[in-house]
């Protein structure tokens, strides 16, 4: 089972470039980031001919999130309100489209696109924060659920200096702040684990290239783009990529895919039985 999330950076703009990877990496999942287009406009029967399920949370010129997936996605939730209904703070956030998740194939799936800040200090760094400490009492519920769990997004946050091309620099800053990176590790706790890192540990792998200041060109990126995983399906991991070519095509989006490989869940239990 292959799980895979891109920031696409517009649906419209980038649909060509979906397709094409579609055909080439084959995701099982894909959990996709700002599409910026209402539902109406997403194309659902495009992806359908393609040969993908799609569950659609969008806007109109921002945000957005989507599933794709080639097996049927059930018990869909759609912002933080679907677990914490009585959360006026989860209402609040959840009309700016950030999150969705579904079940799919065995596997709890949840997409988010995390917001940016914009500037530490600023009122949309205090959004950001308070959307992350809602994440957290989010998850806490999920955690009750008891179902193998997969959380992946655009988290615009560089979790570590190794996650940046230039810590030196670039750390205290938006993405790299103090505050935001005990926020999402307080998301995590204990059970959650970057799908990434427990196949690479070495800086110098990048998921998002700024289209400022030639950072394509001087792979000057860092690596924001994640992919989590529960303690069960930690066990199942075989691989985790960042399809880093897919930023090098003309008229790209400023991030590139990453996917996870899982190990088939029978397949687990007949090694197992061999032991």
């Amino acid at each position: 089972m292959r799980i895979a999330t891109w920031n696409v950076n517009s649906i419209r703009s980038r649909q060509s470039h979906l397709l094409r990877w579609l055909e080439q990496a084959k995701p099982d999942v894909l959990g996709l980031q700002e599409t910026k287009v209402e539902d109406a406009q997403f194309p659902a029967a495009v992806m359908e001919e393609a040969g993908y399920r799609t569950v659609i949370s969008g806007q109109k010129s921002y945000n957005g999130v989507a599933l794709l997936s080639r097996e049927p996605l059930e018990e869909v939730r759609i912002g933080f309100d679907a677990l914490l209904p009585g959360d006026e703070a989860a209402i609040e956030l959840s009309q700016q489209k950030r999150v969705i998740s579904a079940w799919v194939d065995g596997v709890r799936v949840l997409n988010l696109y995390v917001p940016n800040g914009s500037e530490v200090g600023s009122e949309k760094y205090a959004y950001k924060l308070a959307w992350l400490d809602c994440l957290r009492r989010y998850l806490h519920v999920q955690r009750e659920q008891g179902e193998p769990f997969c959380m992946l997004g655009d988290f615009n946050i560089g979790p570590e200096a190794r996650d940046l091309h230039n810590p030196e620099r670039s750390t205290g800053g938006i993405m790299a702040s103090d505050a935001e990176r005990e926020a999402l590790k307080a998301c995590l706790g204990d059970d959650l684990r970057d799908a990434f890192r427990m196949f690479e540990q070495g800086s110098g792998h990048w998921s998002w290239w700024d289209y400022r200041s030639g950072a394509w060109n001087g792979d000057r990126g860092w690596r924001i783009d994640h992919l989590y995983l529960d303690e069960e399906l930690q066990q199942r991991a075989l691989a985790c990529e960042i399809h880093k070519s897919e930023r090098g095509l003309e008229k790209p989006s400023d991030h590139a895919p990453v996917s996870v490989d899982l190990a088939d869940e029978t397949a687990e239990e007949e090694d197992e039985d061999l032991w």
